[in-house]
């Protein structure tokens, strides 16, 4: 957690020659910018100004310019990089050129919503995500294929496994850059990974997802493969998902935040899938292989959407139906407003489900809702949600309607 005094003497210090000032579009992909660390003290003053008639979503040619503000908390040397003449990273606040936050900065959406909870709720909400992802080989001209890296299954070892090297590198790379991965194994899926890392506050959180994915990338790369976190990249073989634990920091410890947190998300879950499932493909996934169609929750329940799993530290929740196409700044949002509104408003918690929805008879299955089957049906259901316009703000919306 670098000041800005401590950055500018770690970049004199350590012989760093270029700073990447990194931000969202809000579609959660990211943009850089690289200036030379001579611009440095300036960025931190002024900002780094860019065109954002240029980002998807954002502001039109006539009200353009924005400004990059580096966080210092957010300091990363890039380890694959060269050791002299270092390349360091930071992710950047958005303000216009007043110093006002821009309403579209997606860091800042999700800033707001962990200071709104802790404010009217007193207690903070830790993230922590799972994100699964597919080796595919490249062809002759470097081009990415649909023929995967491997074809072991869950937990399978090396030789089958031939996925072992690259986990392993990105755990030390992941280390390098300050993030803390606990797991990796093989997925179900030819070619399928997993690497799980430490949870955290909710701005950490994101900004380590996207960290991570960058990570997988830039590793399959270098190692001749293309990191795939599609939803459903290959028919008839499990999806890809990023499932999102949520566990809950309050000094009132006889308080059960975790029913009500539970009864929210569930309460607004179909009108924020068009943000956790943010495209076609994401709905081909829905339903099969272990991904959830149902509107519910269970304990240790797999086809829920909503799993409580075994636990001996404390108490989290896990929402299985989210994909790593998803903004995890958007997503996190959305998913602490609606925590808020079960808290707040103290919503009872219907009866959890125990049967195998994947396999359970339709006089179970008619019974419970089910989530959007299809990015059109989500998009309608987000877009006309008074909810959704409260909590995300009318403009920030507004750019997802056009």
């Amino acid at each position: 957690m670098y000041t800005v005094e401590e950055v500018l003497d770690f970049i004199q210090e350590e012989d760093v020659k270029f700073i990447r000032l990194a931000f969202f579009d809000l579609n959660g992909v990211q943009k850089n910018v690289s200036i030379m660390a001579g611009e440095l003290e300036r960025a931190f003053e002024y900002g780094i100004s860019f065109d954002a008639s240029s980002i998807t979503g954002f502001e039109k040619a006539n009200h353009s310019d924005m400004f990059l503000h580096p966080d210092p908390s957010t300091l990363a040397i890039l380890p694959w990089r060269p050791s002299t003449g270092k390349v360091v990273r930071m992710f950047c606040d958005i303000r216009y050129s007043d110093g006002t936050p821009y309403e579209k900065d997606c860091r800042n959406i999700l800033r707001n919503a962990a200071k709104k909870v802790q404010e009217e709720c007193g207690i903070s909400l830790n993230f922590g995500t799972e994100v699964e992802f597919y080796l595919f080989k490249l062809d002759e001209k470097g081009e990415a294929t649909k023929i995967p890296f491997d074809n072991a299954g869950y937990m399978d070892i090396a030789p089958e496994d031939k996925g072992e090297n690259i986990r392993r590198d990105i755990c030390f790379t992941l280390e390098q850059m300050g993030i803390r991965p606990e797991s990796s194994h093989h997925e179900g899926g030819p070619g399928q990974n997993e690497i799980d890392f430490r949870y955290g506050p909710a701005l950490t959180a994101a900004d380590n997802c996207s960290t991570f994915k960058w990570i997988v990338r830039t590793k399959a790369n270098a190692s001749g493969l293309y990191a795939d976190f599609s939803p459903k990249p290959l028919l008839n073989q499990p999806g890809s998902g990023m499932h999102i634990n949520i566990s809950c920091n309050s000094k009132d410890k006889t308080q059960d935040y975790t029913s009500y947190m539970v009864s929210g998300i569930l309460k607004h879950i179909s009108e924020i899938t068009y943000f956790l499932n943010p495209s076609e493909n994401s709905y081909s996934r829905l339903g099969e292989c272990k991904a959830p169609k149902y509107v519910c929750w269970g304990k240790e329940n797999r086809s829920s959407c909503i799993r409580i799993p075994a636990w001996k530290i404390e108490e989290r929740l896990e929402v299985r139906s989210s994909d790593p196409l998803a903004n995890p700044y958007i997503a996190f949002a959305l998913l602490i407003y609606a925590a808020m509104d079960g808290i707040k408003n103290k919503l009872e918690l219907v009866q959890g489900t125990e049967e195998n929805l994947f396999e359970a008879d339709k006089k179970v299955t008619t019974q419970l809702e089910e989530l959007p089957s299809n990015l059109e049906q989500a998009y309608k259901l987000a877009v006309n949600s008074e909810w959704v316009e409260q909590v995300l703000g009318k403009k920030v919306l507004d750019s997802f309607r056009r």
